[in-house]
């Protein structure tokens, strides 16, 4: 079988479960009593496993192994967690990601994991409490039973699912009826009236009718749901006279779902011949051989199961072609408007009207398509922030809100870097040690807050410390010895633009640069990263109270609503999304108040900006107007009132860039074709508002 046509869903889906993996792991080392947390690990790591086996992974899935007969000790609760034991695991996911960025590299997965293994063989060994009987021998007690499972429904199987969730104990049993038995019929329904007593039967092999009636040889098979200990079941079952064995084995959702795919694979096996992986693929163990024998056949379970997949996997650059192609569709739906309320002609303007409202249908899907919670980026900053806690020894508590907060796509893949920099930052030199916390009044848990949330078309991500912050007279004396500034620069600068000099290149006020990281270095990289994206970073501090880093970002890169506007012969669009309402205005509204033109808004003050001053449109002149029309712009919680000539309309318009051969132009965000043809400038509402 070639299993180069499974390689990307393998990747995508172990690094969905190294995720889940790393997230659970950290809730279990703040809860280590929470068994349902390690069954949800250890389901995880036995289907990596599977997986690597089934894909010919070798070290991957031995590695894997290892890790989960650690986590079958600690479900059946003859081991506990304890701190080694969590940094040997993390340790252990740490080399499993390697793996896994290896083969997506086109490697084979291959690593020197052997001290990693040792120390899990240490631990397993060395904790174990279960008597006499190895692990192995226990494991080969389960395969011998699982080899023998019972057929489930679909109903059943979700009774049994359903009541292991629940927290009941589930059970396989086998029953063996001595051979010398004259009424094996009444030994076994002796058997079932014993186990209805107190729990369930779900499924018996044979079926009752035919057990009462004797048609089976000596030993018969069900699964029962009860809250009674296997021991207890077991004495009570042997008690019965003429009943030789009663083997148990009380199954999880894991072991629920291996045992229904044994039966698919068993029952498949007649009309589908073996596929070569069985034959070829090594694997780490006698286990891993009997999931590559289950894994072609994963289909054949229950409908319940197969039910929850309701997503599929695609292309990022698919996705992008569909934008551009929808993008171009766009710009002629505006010219069909343009066109048909020109003509006048009732039927064009009817399916025009028609073409409008399907488009906007699907331009919707389409931008829904790309969008992505940042949560995805978000997930992997706890496990970061916990290492870096343990190396440098301090206390950091990182709060995570507005995760589901969405994104573009492609800002989504480029966004993640800049972030672990300015996170790393904030843990290193941001947060003060605990010594120097409990020295100024501080709790020792340090606090790092990342938050991310939407404001007009925009999404700002924010990492804020609770540490030391930023001093002016420090950040300024390293400016000036590093060139960056003169004396007599810095003494004219502001607080905020102080504060962007940590974005010089190779600057740095650290008094020892560490290998985290050091508040500065690197942050030029950061802000050419974010600049790239269309978004902005500022910095924001008080001194002995901690550091704000702001980072704006475009909501998406493709398509927005926006109001049209005239300026003299030039037409803008406004990003709707950061208007809060257009207004008209009297001169005499107008007030100077210390150097600054404001209006009132709502019984409040707020800016009042001149488009034509600022972009020196030479044909307009709004101080000739005795009234203005104003569009009222927001950034979060501030405003400003920008004065325009004449409002257009509103209108659907696709971004595009303004390309490398002009510069940057503070408060233009970009551009986009009109209907007409016409080439309109895309304003910046946030950098109007500063």
């Amino acid at each position: 079988m070639d299993m180069n046509q499974y390689l990307s869903m393998f990747i995508d889906e172990s690094n969905d479960h190294l995720q889940s993996l790393n997230e659970n792991m950290l809730q279990l080392e703040s809860n280590p009593e929470d068994l349902g947390i390690v069954q949800v690990i250890f389901r995880s790591a036995h289907t990596l496993k599977g997986m690597a086996a089934t894909m010919g992974f070798e070290d991957l899935a031995s590695l894997t192994h290892k890790m989960e007969n650690v986590l079958d000790l600690v479900r059946n609760e003859k081991l506990k967690m304890q701190d080694y034991i969590f940094d040997t695991m993390f340790k252990s996911l740490d080399a499993l990601e390697n793996m896994v960025q290896d083969i997506t590299g086109g490697g084979e997965g291959k690593a020197d994991v052997s001290s990693i293994v040792a120390s899990l063989q240490a631990i397993e060994s060395g904790e174990w409490t279960g008597g006499s009987a190895p692990v192995a021998q226990a494991e080969t007690q389960s395969d011998s039973l699982i080899s023998n499972a019972v057929e489930l429904d679909e109903y059943q199987y979700s009774v049994l699912d359903q009541s292991i969730a629940e927290g009941h104990r589930v059970f396989y049993i086998d029953v063996l009826v001595s051979e010398h038995s004259q009424l094996k019929g009444v030994r076994a329904y002796m058997v079932f009236d014993m186990l209805e007593r107190s729990g369930e039967v779900v499924k018996a092999f044979p079926s009752v009718q035919d057990i009462e009636q004797e048609k089976f040889e000596r030993n018969f098979s069900l699964y029962y749901i009860t809250t009674k200990e296997a021991q207890e079941l077991e004495k009570a079952i042997l008690s019965i006279s003429e009943i030789e064995s009663a083997k148990l084995i009380q199954l999880d959702q894991e072991t629920l779902q291996q045992m229904t795919n044994q039966v698919a694979a068993t029952v498949a096996v007649e009309d589908t011949p073996a596929p070569a992986v069985e034959k070829d693929a090594p694997a780490a163990d006698s286990s891993s051989q009997e999931e590559i024998k289950a894994a072609p056949v994963k289909a054949a379970a229950p409908k319940q199961a197969a039910a929850h997949s309701r997503t599929i996997r695609v292309d990022i650059e698919r996705l992008d072609v569909l934008m551009n192609l929808f993008s171009e569709l766009l710009i002629d739906r505006s010219r069909l408007e343009q066109l048909a309320s020109e003509t006048g002609n009732n039927d064009l303007s009817d399916t025009v009207a028609h073409l409008s409202r399907v488009s906007t249908d699907l331009q919707n899907i389409v931008l829904k398509l790309r969008m992505v919670p940042v949560d995805t980026v978000f997930n992997r900053f706890p496990r970061m922030i916990r290492d870096l806690a343990k190396t440098l020894d301090k206390k950091i508590d990182l709060v995570i809100t507005g995760a589901e907060t969405e994104l573009d796509r492609t800002v989504i893949d480029e966004i993640g870097d800049p972030l672990v920099h300015l996170l790393r930052n904030a843990v290193d030199h941001g947060v003060e040690s605990i010594s120097e916390r409990i020295a100024a009044g501080k709790p020792e848990m340090g606090t790092v807050n990342l938050r991310a949330f939407h404001s007009g078309n925009h999404v700002f991500i924010e990492i804020e410390d609770d540490g030391k912050g930023i001093y002016r007279d420090k950040l300024l004396k390293t400016a000036i010895k590093r060139g960056v500034v003169t004396e007599e620069q810095g003494a004219k600068m502001s607080d905020d633009e102080v504060n962007q000099l940590l974005f010089a290149p190779g600057f740095s006020t650290a008094d020892k640069i560490s290998d985290i990281s050091g508040r500065g270095v690197g942050l030029d990289v950061v802000k050419s990263k974010i600049t790239s994206l269309g978004g902005n970073v500022t910095i924001t501090s008080k001194p002995g109270k901690g550091t704000n880093f702001s980072v704006q970002l475009p909501l998406t890169l493709s398509i927005i609503a926006a109001m049209l506007v005239r300026l003299g012969s030039e037409k803008y669009a406004v990003p709707l999304s950061s208007i809060v309402e257009t207004a008209i205005v009297q001169r005499n509204q107008v007030r100077n108040i210390h150097g600054n033109k404001m209006i009132t808004f709502r019984e409040s003050l707020i800016p009042y900006l001149s488009l034509s001053e600022v972009f020196g449109v030479p044909d307009f002149n709004d101080a000739d107007e005795q009234e203005t029309e104003i569009v009222v712009i927001r950034k979060g919680e501030r405003l400003a009132a920008v004065a325009v000539e004449e409002f257009i309309g509103q209108s659907e318009i696709v971004l595009k860039s303004m390309g490398t051969y002009l510069p940057a132009i503070e408060g233009i965000s970009g551009a986009t074709i009109l209907g007409d043809g016409q080439v309109a400038l895309i304003l910046d509402p946030n950098a109007f508002i500063k």
